[in-house]
């Protein structure tokens, strides 16, 4: 017997990266979080939280954040949704636009936990594979015509990022809602948020875990043009924000100067550690993210994925079609990157 609805009882869990126990010696390259602390201002916030913030519901649409966000970017804040971590705003979208047995549309591979979320709404899933050189299946996104079709920009785990004129196309020919997820936008080139003021059937989802250095926090955040935003608003919880991640969030995305200083390292260590690798014999892909994707020289990679979790380094390999060949590695601090290399070397 089950208790569980049929779609439920069907589903595989989405399983996150291995995360090890708090002091463990460990270089943690699996999960792409920010390998510098986050801003001394949202550190100083932290300790000065008041005991009443505690003691009493927190504002329903995060308005704080919601305001430092509204500065930072230049939008209005009425444009702007706060969620718990990007990936509610994720579930918030699926639920509030697909009917169960609607069509949910992306390109394969991509972040995993849009099949999950899929399943869970009972939701019909439609998986478009990406052509060798990862440029975007455009056609066949179009003809899908989802109820809500994803697009992460820079998608995880190629670290590509997917150019603004193929997205204003699909965009303009999808029937239903097109979510642009930049979680790693920090790292890349170029962004898409011009798109939400040019169609209202476009949000754009970041979060703070990556380029601010707060995984821990789950805070993200939706930008898209208030009709849209209605019908999102009705779906999440009363109150989904609590009110220290909405302090600390606020602190944080202030603090442009400290962001992008630790971007700036990242950004050159995911450079260097490029060259490295490919003297190594590894193919690696041009990447706008916070991590690589890489193709080890022997096709063993879930053999090296093994052997560096042995000698406490974590990366993550994906035993998935397409995939099965290559590992994604996170960009560390210059030391942990040597210690991996030196690793991968030895063995």
């Amino acid at each position: 017997m089950s208790y569980f609805r049929t779609n439920v009882d069907a589903m595989a869990s989405y399983v996150p990266g291995e995360q090890p126990p708090r002091g463990t010696q460990v270089i943690k390259l699996n999960s792409n979080e920010n390998p510098y602390p986050p801003s001394p201002a949202a550190l100083a916030a932290l300790q000065n939280i008041d005991g009443e913030w505690l003691r009493r519901y927190p504002e329903p649409y995060g308005g704080q954040f919601r305001q430092a966000v509204s500065q930072v970017l230049g939008v209005p804040s009425d444009w702007i949704i706060v969620g718990n971590g990007s990936d509610e705003l994720l579930s918030i979208v699926i639920r509030a636009c697909a009917e169960p047995g609607g069509k949910i549309v992306y390109p394969m591979p991509t972040y995993v936990l849009y099949r999950t979320l899929t399943e869970m709404q009972a939701a019909e899933i439609i998986e478009i594979p990406y052509p060798e050189d990862y440029s975007l299946p455009l056609q066949a996104l179009i003809e899908a015509d989802g109820a809500v079709t994803f697009i992460a920009s820079p998608n995880s785990p190629s670290g590509h990022v997917v150019p603004n004129d193929d997205l204003r196309k699909l965009a303009n020919q999808l029937t239903g809602v097109l979510v642009i997820d930049e979680a790693y936008v920090d790292f890349a080139d170029e962004t898409a948020l011009d798109l939400v003021q040019e169609y209202d059937n476009v949000i754009i989802i970041r979060t703070l875990s990556k380029g601010y250095s707060l995984a821990g926090l789950r805070l993200g955040f939706g930008i898209a043009n208030p009709q849209l935003l209605s019908g999102l608003f009705k779906v999440k919880d009363s109150y989904n924000i609590d009110a220290i991640a909405c302090i600390i969030g606020a602190s944080a995305i202030i603090d442009q100067a400290y962001k992008n200083s630790c971007v700036a390292k990242i950004k050159a260590s995911r450079n260097q550690l490029t060259q490295d690798l490919k003297k190594l014999g590894f193919r690696v892909w041009d990447s706008q993210a916070n991590f690589l994707l890489v193709q080890p020289p022997q096709n063993n990679a879930e053999y090296l994925y093994q052997q560096l979790k042995a000698q406490q380094i974590l990366i993550r390999y994906f035993k998935q079609p397409g995939l099965d060949d290559k590992l994604r590695i996170t960009i560390g601090t210059e030391q942990q990157n040597q210690t991996l290399l030196t690793a991968l070397t030895n063995i």
